[in-house]
């Protein structure tokens, strides 16, 4: 199995299927296979970004059952070692997969014969979009140094924790009845933080309450800041998301990269083209393809 990279952010408008698809083209130019997969099954646009027609059958004809297998889906985009599962956001109801074919589609990209399967996700917290971005303990989650970006962030974290904690309690367990009153409480200010309800749970819960603590405390998200320009009080705007996450949730995000924002990026959307291919020396470009290497340096089978 490939390394399964999810992307998500907790507000639309912050670059996230940008970022996805030039740092799956960086990771191809270092020798890897990566697999992109348009997961944004509400606003599809990955291959527009990537510069492929859109003329291939999608994880709609998943969703609707005319297809059976995701790897039938599999397209080249023209660039090598590089591929793409494409979206089909013009069928209806493609944005709310039942729970058999959402646990389908999470099994087979497991199967997917590459180094690294990179999913762009839909932006927003909705169970769908958290779900899939669970797949991976370390998931990506990108953001703007702009107060409204750092709260959608700690709103998607926040589900995030919430829901692989509840995994850890069975339908008709009393622990998991608690935590969605808990839930519920939060939802009118009244609740005390996430951390301190799962510490208090965990040890009325026996077993599964320090399986579930365990869960949460497994949750290592990696923050990728873009459209950063560089003015004073960017990086401690951006740093409150980690510094509220770990009070709150007992979740210490890693910062691993800050994009700057760059116009060759707004004129490669245009073409389109991916940036990396356009303008391999522009600031964005040079950036992500650090982190490329940071990703293919550590990469190995999860």
């Amino acid at each position: 199995m490939g390394t399964v990279i999810p992307v998500a952010s907790g507000k639309g408008g912050v670059g996230k299927t940008v970022v996805a698809a030039n740092l799956g083209l960086a990771l191809s130019a270092l020798g890897k296979t990566v697999v992109l997969v348009d997961l944004d099954l509400g606003g599809a646009n990955l291959h527009t970004v990537l510069g492929v027609r859109n003329r291939h059958a999608g994880l709609g004809s998943l969703i609707w059952r005319t297809e059976t297998k995701l790897d039938t889906l599999v397209v080249a985009t023209g660039y090598p070692r590089l591929y793409l599962i494409p979206g089909d956001s013009l069928l209806p109801g493609t944005a709310n997969p039942d729970y058999s074919i959402k646990r389908r589609i999470m099994r087979d990209l497991g199967t997917l014969p590459a180094d690294f399967v990179i999913l762009d996700l839909g932006a927003g917290s909705s169970y769908t979009v958290v779900d899939f971005w669970l797949m991976a303990p370390d998931g990506f989650l990108v953001v703007v140094p702009e107060i409204p970006s750092i709260l959608n962030a700690y709103s998607f974290l926040k589900t995030a924790a919430f829901r692989l904690f509840l995994r850890s309690f069975p339908r008709g367990d009393e622990a998991r009845a608690q935590a969605l009153r808990h839930a519920a409480g939060s939802r009118e200010g009244k609740a005390q933080r996430l951390l301190d309800f799962a510490v208090d749970l965990a040890g009325q819960a026996g077993e599964r309450g320090a399986q579930a603590l365990e869960a949460l405390r497994s949750l290592k998200p990696r923050v990728i800041v873009n459209l950063a320009e560089g003015r004073a009080g960017e990086p401690e705007l951006a740093g409150r998301l980690g510094g509220i996450a770990k009070a709150h949730l007992g979740i210490d995000p890693e910062y691993v990269a800050t994009l700057p924002r760059d116009p060759a990026v707004s004129s490669s959307i245009a073409r389109p083209e991916p940036v990396l291919a356009m303008s391999p020396q522009a600031p964005f470009s040079l950036a992500l393809a650090g982190l490329a290497r940071q990703l293919a340096g550590g990469s190995g089978q999860k």
